[in-house]
């Protein structure tokens, strides 16, 4: 790859992952609810509404970036990369509504309860889709990582969640087999608190960026090791970010000789913004103050 790709780049990177992720969600979600149905286990049919989810927050996903996506303008001067936060957020919310519906559906079963029909095929489908799960979550992650984007490494985690949910489905069926009909309805109560605990920890992350919390990678002892290494600086304090992990926007006070010129002191704000700017190639505004050294 040539150069560092520009965030509007990474964004239609993203933008195709979500692409591909959404094509396989919806196959496993299709095939799940079928299968449930046939068979007649909440749980399964709990899974496939978590899957159809999946689907429900790439959508959401590819939404969110393409608004992220769009350029400053008057009423945001620093544009508009938090869209994809609120994107996260929504993802969230959704999930635990999705939880309460599944965790209701358990409710009825146990009161109401229905033996479901298990059959070799109905196993089969469950292993496929658990598998191709695992694959799903396990690039949608890396990209994640890789892309520094905060939406898709929180769609990875939930696409994950899927994968222990189908476990405990399979495990639900073992015990039916076993003569324990009444693990069914059990086991969906299982995905509903897997899926609520999924939906706070996505919301908690975004509420984290949304108020501004320092929670990024801005090293301080990197982040010091580079400007008091810069040439002409004395001192600094009161450095802070915040932002999107991968699109951080940073200030920091620095002081200096008091006798520089303006233009001397200027070329040094330069350099410190272009040292942090290189160190955390996250950065994509640094703001320097200028202070004379030793100014109360």
């Amino acid at each position: 790859m040539q150069g560092d790709p520009t965030g509007q780049e990474v964004r239609a990177r993203v933008q195709r992952v979500f692409l591909i992720v959404l094509g396989l969600n919806i196959a496993v979600a299709v095939a799940k609810a079928v299968f449930g149905i046939l068979a007649g286990s909440v749980s399964m049919v709990a899974d496939a509404i978590h899957s159809g989810f999946d689907s429900f927050s790439n959508i959401v996903g590819i939404i969110a970036l393409y608004f992220a996506g769009r350029p400053p303008d008057p009423k945001h001067p620093y544009g508009h990369g938090k869209i994809e936060t609120l994107g996260t957020q929504i993802i969230g919310a959704m999930l635990l509504l999705t939880a309460g519906g599944i965790f209701y559906e358990g409710y009825q079963r146990l009161i109401n309860p229905v033996v479901p029909d298990i059959t070799a095929v109905t196993v089969a489908v469950m292993v496929v889709t658990l598998i191709i799960n695992i694959i799903v979550s396990t690039y949608e992650r890396r990209r994640g990582e890789e892309y520094q984007s905060q939406i898709l490494v929180a769609d990875s985690q939930h696409t994950r969640s899927d994968v222990f949910v189908s476990i405990a489905v399979l495990g639900g069926f073992l015990a039916i087999r076993l003569g324990f009909p009444a693990a069914d309805p059990l086991i969906a109560f299982a995905i509903a608190l897997l899926i609520a605990r999924m939906g706070l920890s996505i919301l908690y992350d975004a509420a984290q960026v949304l108020t501004d919390a320092m929670d990024l990678p801005c090293d301080p002892t990197l982040i010091r090791a580079v400007v008091t290494d810069t040439p002409g600086v004395a001192g600094y304090h009161e450095f802070r970010c915040r932002g999107n992990p991968g699109e951080i926007f940073a200030d920091i006070h620095i002081t200096v000789d008091p006798a520089l010129s303006v233009a001397g002191a200027h070329a040094i704000s330069d350099e410190v913004e272009r040292r942090l700017k290189k160190a955390v190639p996250e950065f994509v505004e640094v703001v320097v103050h200028i202070e004379p050294d030793g100014s109360p």
